[in-house]
Parts: C-alpha cells; structure tokens; sequence
C-alpha cells in the first residue's frame, strides 16, 4: 500500500485560499474593525517577527467567533465549489489523479480550514486532515479543535489520523517551511514541485 500526503495553499493551487477564505466569508464591518484591532500582530507579521501559524488563529478567531455554522458552512461550500477551481495548479491535480489511478492513498494535509476544503476533498475523492473549527451548539468558537495544521503539527495530526506502519510507501507534496516535517516523513518528496533527494 502506498499513500500520498499533499500540501494545499501553494502546492495543488497558486495562491493562499485561507486569507481569501476570510474576506469572502466576514461581514465586512466586523473585518474592518477585527483588522484594525490585530493591526500590530499583522505588523509583526510582516516584518518576519510572527509566523503564519502563530497569526492564523488570531485571524480565524476575529473572522468565525460566535458565528452561526450553517452560515459559514453555506459561503464556505460555494466558495469551494466556485472559487477554489479557478486556482488549481494543472500539474498538481495531474499528479493526485495519476496516485488515485495507482491505487494510492490521497491525503490533503492543510493549514486552511476544513470548512470549505472538507467540500473541495469530497468533490475530487480524497481525504483530508486539516485545521478544524470547533462548534458548540450549532455556533463556531473562533478555536481550532487541535491547533493549526502546520509544521510538526501537520506530522503530529497524520499520525494520530493514520497508521503509518501500514504504507510501504510515502509521497509528499509540499511548498514552505512549514510542509518541512511532514516532508520528512515521506521516502519520496516535493518541494515546490521538484524531487528531493
């Protein structure tokens, strides 16, 4: 058995659907305020002082805090099923239908948000593993259920979701930093599209 893990935001597409992701689905006033009080996080961002983990809870927090899930659950499957094909990487969705004709495995490992990816990964037959919203009551708390999808966590969320004992072997796609672990665990990596040794 073999099994391939895939990055997302700039492995399968060319651009960062989690920050579209947020101004497409937050009323626009909360946004505007929200922005304005985490301008100096996004401040420090920006001068490489705070990673993109550490800034994405923050944000998904002020975006779907005590937000109704089946609003959100509505703008995040119609931004899945519209918005996400017109960004796809040609080359990339080649290499996930070529593992699903092998008879592999096909694994999104993503630090976006399950509610829109969850749409996009049943439409094209995968599985996902993902940061995840937590919902209490039909309302979202703004909280990851098992933080931010990203670096170590990404190998952490893996392990607990899958055996790896079971794939003699493993694939990886990935475009940052923050795919480094999750790259490290495969016999058979990409990063940023070409073969690592």
């Amino acid at each position: 058995m073999k099994i391939a893990f895939f990055d997302f935001d700039g492995t399968i597409t060319h651009s960062d659907t989690y920050t579209r992701f947020i101004f497409y689905a937050t009323p626009k006033i909360r946004l505007y305020i929200g922005l304005l009080l985490v301008s100096p996080i996004l401040l420090l961002y920006k001068l490489n002082l705070l990673s993109a983990a550490n800034i994405r809870p923050i944000l998904t927090n002020l975006a779907f805090g005590y937000r109704d899930k089946h609003e959100v659950l509505t703008l995040a499957k119609k931004y899945a099923l519209t918005y996400l094909p017109s960004v796809l990487r040609d080359n990339a969705m080649k290499k996930i239908a070529w593992h699903k004709q092998q008879g592999h495995s096909v694994v999104i490992v993503s630090a976006s948000l399950d509610i829109y990816l969850s749409f996009w990964c049943e439409q094209h037959s995968v599985k996902l593993i993902c940061s995840e919203l937590e919902c209490k009551k039909g309302t979202l708390t703004g909280r990851y259920l098992h933080k931010d999808c990203a670096g170590q966590n990404k190998v952490d969320l893996i392990k607990r979701a899958i055996d790896l004992s079971l794939y003699e072997v493993i694939f990886a796609y990935g475009d940052s930093r923050e795919d480094l672990p999750m790259l490290a665990l495969a016999d058979i990596k990409y990063y940023q599209g070409c073969k690592q040794d």
